[in-house]
């Protein structure tokens, strides 16, 4: 018997609907959801472990997977078994933990996971901008502590109007892509490409998406009201001692305060600050500490916290002595690297990011392969994160999520301004250095530097800043930072890291930890962050103002030529043969691709030199020549024959033709060395197909005055006997007739 089901149903205002169904799968979970749209179908399972972990932060796993039987296809590798996460499924992930994890409670540590799978894929839908509508219903059904119901929308902008979870197509057609995530009273997160927006479009679409938001959260609450809303968990609450709080906070925060005003470098206040907890320590008996020490470090961590948050609003000076407006000192450098394709250095402060450029073919485009989306990407970047930039020691376990996270954000900020005839695939690396404040930012404007010094022809260079937020609710007060440290990063109540042009965004990310911010305060900070763009903008053109002319000496040049389809088999040969050779003989790498709509074919030469190059173009000129009747062509004899000569198109080598000896001079001819021998060059003209050889006829004489008082010879004797040897068909009857007469009649025979 089918269980009973629970469902809600969310309309999107154009005839879209998504609905969150429950009671029917994945029972033993403590909450599971089934979203859907269209034809869309996701599960959403959330599980908690009862016990509490002995750590100080929530060991929360977001898993988000797409199965490959939802489109009906199967997965690539030998074991066709989904794998590995791709990337796009990481960042999904990404997007949907950092609005769920701000709300579980800090003291809080029980193993939690939620999963969340795609089950049954729609061309029109989008699966990620549903996955954390997926994660909170499932959450709410269960008794896990959870401040608030929160939701996610993707926003999409055509001809001026926004539109709520646009298609892939619709998508395609828009100046903006924003994933919104937001409570009913609060936006906590942003993130998304633009085409140079401004600060107010930005804010109007976080508003725009807000308010179908809101619907969403109030569908989960009456979800979870029809089903029965489970008592939130009891769980051991974290120790405390306000007593020993206060002494912790007395001993340390004007200690703090005071080395957070001096304006030291990173290491230098990192060891004063643990200079200050050490001695606060060192104050406690051994007994105590074994008693107290866990206490004690998180207290002295929130009076840490508290002292330069003070700083900050009550002084607007900063851990490193800038005011909130200020941009750490600025050096770049291109052409670091004197073998590679481009490269530049970026530091700002404490930060610093070497980027590489690597131009390539179609042919090494980024595939992707998920069940919702198939496609290739001829712009990417890869982002890696070494614990050196940090001055740690620690293994590498392959590529990180805030690898992929990072590294998707400078590709989006940088991709719009890629031309779209740009014929290289381009590869961006950001190897980060040092980092203490955005080391995505910095890959971003390291990135626009070595891109440009590789010779890609960019719109406009794009520049990244990385702001904070800091604010008390009581006072009103705020202090927008703009350049953040990566202290400043923990410590604040927002950050956002903003790309874009001199005419504005083209990508952002944003994450709000204080409720309610106002749309105000956010413009605010948006156009103080574009001030900081502006002028780390300006230090970028002073080290490269544009990009160079050509690509570098030793860079793979490329030309992109189109063939008629008739002529892709000519040019790849018997086996790959003939395009094999060419690679081999011109240093070249040559690729074909097929245009879907026109089918011509789009044949790709990347070479280092331009000698190899020219001779690719010269036998693609050489295999796809046509000459056009009417037109004079200069040739070379090759061979000579009794009848006449055969030439070959000087412009077209390979190509040739007979020149029938009737057509070498006015004069008649008796033998063809009387008037060209091999290896003359001269001019013929081309008349198309001749009628009665049905080949192509070309004429020397036609380009040659005809002799004063000229008559046409008559045609060859030989010619005559010929014709009169073969006989006609009279003669042929006459032989059948004498054949007929000779032979006895049948009566006779014997």
């Amino acid at each position: 018997m089918i269980p009973k089901v629970f469902k809600e149903v969310i309309d999107l205002g154009d005839g879209r609907e998504i609905s969150i169904e429950t009671g029917k799968l994945a029972k033993q979970a403590h909450g599971s959801v089934v979203v859907q749209s269209g034809k869309c179908m996701m599960l959403c399972t959330v599980v908690s472990n009862y016990e509490q972990k002995d750590l100080d932060f929530l060991p929360l796993t977001v898993d988000y997977r797409e199965k490959f039987a939802a489109a009906g296809r199967y997965p690539g590798g030998f074991f066709k078994r989904e794998a590995r996460p791709s990337d796009g499924e990481v960042l999904t992930m990404r997007l949907v933990d950092r609005v769920l994890r701000p709300l579980f409670p800090k003291d809080y540590h029980s193993e939690t996971q939620v999963m969340i799978q795609l089950m049954s894929h729609d061309e029109d839908v989008m699966p990620d901008a549903m996955a954390g509508l997926a994660a909170s219903a499932a959450i709410q059904l269960s008794d896990f502590p959870f401040e608030c119901a929160i939701s996610e929308a993707r926003v999409g902008r055509i001809n001026g109007e926004f539109i709520i979870n646009p298609t892939r197509t619709q998508l395609e057609e828009s100046d903006i892509d924003m994933m919104i995530g937001a409570s009913a009273d609060s936006v906590m997160m942003v993130e998304g490409e633009m085409d140079e927006i401004s600060e107010e479009e930005m804010a109007d679409a976080i508003k725009f998406a807000h308010e179908h938001i809101k619907i969403q959260c109030a569908a989960q609450l009456r979800l979870a009201d029809a089903v029965g809303r489970k008592e939130v968990r009891e769980y051991p609450a974290e120790r405390e001692d306000e007593d020993l709080k206060k002494k912790v906070h007395d001993m340390a925060y004007d200690k703090v305060y005071a080395i957070a005003k001096a304006g030291s470098a990173k290491h230098e206040r990192s060891a004063a600050f643990s200079q200050i907890k050490e001695d606060i320590k060192a104050t406690f008996s051994e007994e105590e500490m074994e008693d107290y020490g866990g206490l004690v470090s998180k207290y002295y961590r929130s009076a840490e916290k508290a002292a330069i948050r003070d700083l900050t609003l009550n002084e607007g000076l900063r851990l490193d002595g800038r005011q909130t407006v200020d941009i750490r000192p600025i050096w770049c450098e291109i052409d670091y690297l004197p073998s590679v394709h481009g490269s530049a250095i970026f530091t700002r402060g404490e930060t610093q990011a070497l980027a590489t450029v690597t131009l390539g073919t179609s042919r090494d485009s980024n595939k992707i392969d998920m069940p919702s989306h198939e496609g290739e990407e001829n712009f990417y970047l890869h982002y890696n994160f070494p614990p050196f930039c940090t001055g740690e020691a620690r293994p590498i376990r392959g590529t990180s999520r805030r690898e992929v996270g990072h590294g998707n954000l400078a590709q989006r900020g940088l991709k719009g301004m890629v031309p779209d005839d740009c014929p290289y695939t381009v590869r961006v690396v950001s190897e980060v250095l040092e980092s203490n404040g955005s080391s995505s930012m910095a890959t971003v404007c390291a990135g626009t530097m070595a891109m440009m010094d590789a010779g890609i022809q960019m719109k406009k260079p794009v520049s990244g800043i990385a702001m904070g937020l800091i604010s008390d609710a009581e006072s009103g007060k705020y202090a927008v930072l703009s350049d953040i440290l990566g202290d400043e990063d923990h410590l604040g109540d927002m950050d956002f890291k903003v790309t874009g042009t001199a005419d504005g965004i083209t990508a952002c990310q944003m994450d709000i930890k204080v409720k309610g911010l106002r749309y105000e305060i956010l413009v605010s900070a948006l156009k103080q962050a574009r001030d900081g763009r502006l002028h780390i903008l300006e230090k970028i053109t002073d080290t490269i103002a544009t990009p160079r002319e050509d690509v570098k000496e030793y860079a793979p040049k490329m030309v992109s030529v189109r063939i008629k389809n008739e002529f892709i088999g000519a040019l790849i040969g018997p086996g790959g043969k003939v395009i094999q050779e060419l690679q081999k003989e011109t240093g070249t790498t040559i690729v074909i691709n097929e245009d879907p709509v026109t089918e011509e074919g789009i044949v790709e030469i990347l070479g280092t030199g331009q000698e190899g190059i020219d001779a690719v173009l010269a036998k693609i000129d050489s295999i796809t020549f046509k000459p056009e009747v009417g037109s004079v062509y200069k040739v070379k004899v090759i061979k000579m024959l009794d009848f006449g000569a055969v030439v070959e198109y000087l412009d077209a080598p390979g190509n040739e033709v007979l020149l029938h000896v009737s057509e070498l001079a006015w004069e008649r001819t008796e033998n063809v060395s009387d008037v060209v021998n091999m290896g003359d060059v001269f001019d013929v003209k081309y008349f198309g197909l001749d009628k009665r050889t049905r080949k192509d006829k070309v004429s020397r004489k036609a380009l040659m005055d005809k002799p004063e008082g000229y008559v046409a010879p008559k045609p060859r004797e030989n010619s005559d006997r010929g014709r009169d040897n073969r006989g006609s068909r009279d003669n042929r009857g006459s032989r059948d007739n004498r054949g007929r007469d000779d032979r006895k009649p049948r009566e006779n025979r014997d």
